[in-house]
């Protein structure tokens, strides 16, 4: 009996020298305890959790080489490795895990717009269903800050930059003709239908270094990878119709859209008024169509669209008696082709390809004139994430410009110009977060033009800081580079690349369905191209001396919850900007750069009337002009622009809507400048006439019908 006593008593004492104590502290970057960190030896039940102090402690009958994990929700899991019998009195620092959900954002200078966006301030379906905007996507995009209302252009013109310094891309490529070829003060539309396109990206200043040849911003249109079903969409509206369809097989899809614009029966029952005559109104045919090829890691999608307007139009002229004649014959297409691979070991190819061409016959009078032009982009781009720490993005592209145009005179004489350029480009760009409150972007591009001989490098660099879980600051710089327009350089080109270099400072707040947006910015304008002529022509003398500045404060307020059935926004922009460039005398600023823009947008569903009513007010500051009777350049100012536009969308049924809308709803007299007489009378005075839109305003009324297997999808959100 008391051999076995004194056995017990060894083996217990023998068990009790075996066993290691694992013990430490867990503590975060701040010195702050872990509470409740799992700590645990690799492959075995030995381990334990942190108390309140961060401090654990427990023993193992582990032995040798071991390794120590410890894990704990929002941090990235510690490893400790070595020999079991070191593991006492740790000091375990543990890292903060990235959440790329409610972490940082770099959201300086960008606008997204996507349902699956957290940084979104408006919604792909917002571009169809703003007041006004009459189903084009530009015309939402004028109602956020940091873009000026030119009503009689209607392209966007962004924080003191002409309309050709913003670029748009689909699906990562380069669309060349992304605006309806138009006349002279009737605006243009954009060439694409909102309902293909998933989300969208605008780009006011400091976009990324994947995207270049644009001084002032960019637009990126990504069109669907996915659709939810088959459904076919008919339209009969005032000035046309149009019909589409989507088509699912398995993984692959087809979407079509077409439609049929015509504007002789409006204008018949509204005649314009304001110093124009319709010879032949705007009529246009147009498709879109998307097909995708979605694999187990991979997709692909091929987009093409076509147009073919046409419009004979006679407008007054200061300098003419009677009224001068425009025809015009537009026909454009655009390819696209884009493909996407998840590789592995977290590398992502992208790769594209893009062409697109445009041809016009214009009659002036009795001159003819003939352009022809073809746009290429193929681009190849790898992304890898590394961790969740750092990203890499890196590419290469190339774009090629074929363009020439034949003047031919009255008495049969022509003059023939062309431009031909090849340019290649390579960017990489790195995505850091140091931790879910700050954040980098560097990136690095370079370009070189073949027929210029140019080569130019591009750093950009963007920074972000989460000061709450609901705000946040960004910076952001970057180097930017265009080549001057086709119109000078069919002309000369010797000309070197126009440059601007932006630096922004945003902060913005988000909070249950409310967003708020406040940017500082300051735009630094070199070698712009100027001329000695009152336009550009081959005889001019061109030079790249030109500079100016532009800089200004956007504001943003949107509020779609808390408010029952209530959704608005409010944008303001202040922009102080002049340039010394093409023929002005002197530094001024331009007549596209009003000083002041507000835009107050609201959509309502009134319940028992089956209804969502919506209205836009728009206002902008006088525009500067010149006035040749004055002793001064560019001091004249239009009076101010406003506009207050009306919608309402009635379902009929579910799937049968009736729409009604009308664009600037009290005919406000708008001005959007004068002509003046290019000679002075006898007494030396310079003659003016006021340019007027062609309408003071403009009724639209649809019937929208969806056909779908659900049978309760419609086009109300699309409208």
């Amino acid at each position: 009996m008391k051999q076995l006593v004194l056995i017990t008593v060894i083996l217990i004492s023998t068990i009790a020298h075996s066993q290691t104590k694992v013990s430490g502290t867990v503590t975060d970057s701040k010195n702050n305890p872990v509470i409740g960190a799992n700590v645990y030896l690799e492959g075995t039940y030995d381990g334990s959790s942190t108390d309140d102090n961060g401090n654990f402690e427990f023993e193992t009958m582990e032995s040798g080489s071991q390794t120590l994990i410890v894990s704990a929700i929002t941090y990235e899991t510690h490893y400790e490795m070595g020999d079991v019998s070191y593991f006492k009195d740790l000091k375990i620092k543990m890292i903060e895990a990235i959440n790329h959900l409610s972490g940082v954002t770099l959201t300086a200078g960008s606008f997204e717009a996507g349902d699956n966006s957290k940084v979104s301030v408006l919604k792909p379906l917002d571009i169809v269903t703003t007041a006004g905007a009459a189903g084009d996507f530009v015309g939402a995009l004028q109602t956020l800050p940091g873009t000026s209302t030119v009503s009689e252009d209607g392209r966007l013109f962004v924080r003191g930059g002409a309309a050709g310094e913003t670029q748009v891309f689909i699906d990562g490529l380069r669309v060349f003709q992304p605006f309806s070829a138009t006349a002279n003060n009737i605006p243009t539309r954009g060439r694409f239908s909102p309902f293909l396109f998933k989300g969208i990206t605008f780009s006011t200043g400091g976009y990324s270094a994947e995207y270049g040849q644009a001084l002032s911003s960019v637009l990126l249109l990504n069109t669907t990878d996915e659709p939810e079903q088959e459904k076919t969409d008919i339209s009969v509206m005032s000035v046309g119709g149009g019909v589409g369809h989507t088509e699912i097989w398995g993984d692959e899809s087809l979407s079509i859209n077409t439609s049929y614009i015509n504007l002789a029966p409006y204008e018949k029952l509204v005649p314009s008024t304001q110093g124009t005559k319709w010879n032949r109104p705007y009529e246009s045919i147009s498709g879109e169509a998307v097909f995708r090829s979605k694999g187990e890691k991979n997709i692909f999608k091929l987009y093409t669209g076509f147009n073919h307007s046409n419009l004979d139009i006679s407008q007054e002229d200061i300098n003419y008696e009677d009224f001068v004649r425009f025809k015009l014959k537009n026909n454009n297409l655009y390819f696209n082709s884009s493909y996407k691979h998840y590789l592995e070991n977290d590398w992502t190819l992208s790769t594209g390809a893009s062409i697109s061409m445009d041809k016009n016959k214009i009659e002036i009078i009795s001159d003819d004139i003939e352009t022809k032009e073809i746009g290429a982009h193929l681009k190849l781009k790898l992304r890898k994430n590394f961790s969740n720490r750092f990203q890499l993005n890196f590419g290469g592209e190339y774009f090629n410009m074929n363009y020439d145009d034949l003047f031919t005179t009255q008495n049969g004489s022509s003059f023939e110009s062309k431009f031909n350029d090849d340019l290649f480009a390579v960017f990489s760009e790195a995505d850091i977060f140091f931790s879910n409150r700050f954040a980098m972007k560097l990136g690095l591009r370079a370009e070189n033009s073949n027929a210029m001989n140019l080569f130019n490098v591009s750093p950009r660099v963007s920074l972000a800081y989460k000061s709450s879980d609901k705000g946040q600051f960004s910076l952001a710089y970057g180097d930017f580079y265009q080549n001057p327009s086709v119109e000078y350089l069919k002309f000369d080109e010797a000309l070197d690349s126009e440059k601007t270099s932006h630096y922004i400072f945003n902060y913005q707040y988000l909070d249950n369905g409310k967003t708020f947006r406040a940017e500082a910015y300051y735009k630094d304008y070199d070698k712009l191209v100027k001329y000695n002529t009152l336009r550009p022509q081959f005889n001019s003398e061109y030079n790249n001396l030109g500079s100016g500045y532009a800089a200004g404060l956007d504001v943003f307020w949107r509020d779609n919850k808390n408010i029952k059935n209530l959704d608005y926004w409010v944008s303001y922009s202040y922009l102080d900007t002049e340039r010394d460039y093409l023929n002005f005398e002197e530094k001024a600023t331009p007549n596209f750069a009003p000083k002041h823009n507000l835009s107050l947008v609201t959509k309502y569903w009134v319940e028992d009337l089956r209804s969502q009513v919506g209205f836009s007010y728009n206002y902008a500051s006088g525009r500067p002009y010149n006035n040749p009777n004055s002793n001064t350049f560019l001091t004249g100012k239009t009076k101010s622009y406003n506009n207050l536009s009306f919608n309402w969308a009635y379902l009929v049924s579910q799937q049968k809507i009736l729409y009604f809308s009308i664009n600037n709803a009290l005919g406000f007299n708008n001005v959007n400048g004068y002509q003046y007489a290019n000679e002075a009378k006898m007494n030396g005075v310079f003659e003016r006439r006021t340019i007027r839109p062609s309408a003071e305003t403009f009724f639209f009324v649809g019937f929208f019908w969806t056909i779908s297997n659900d049978k309760n999808s419609n086009q109300l959100d699309n409208l």
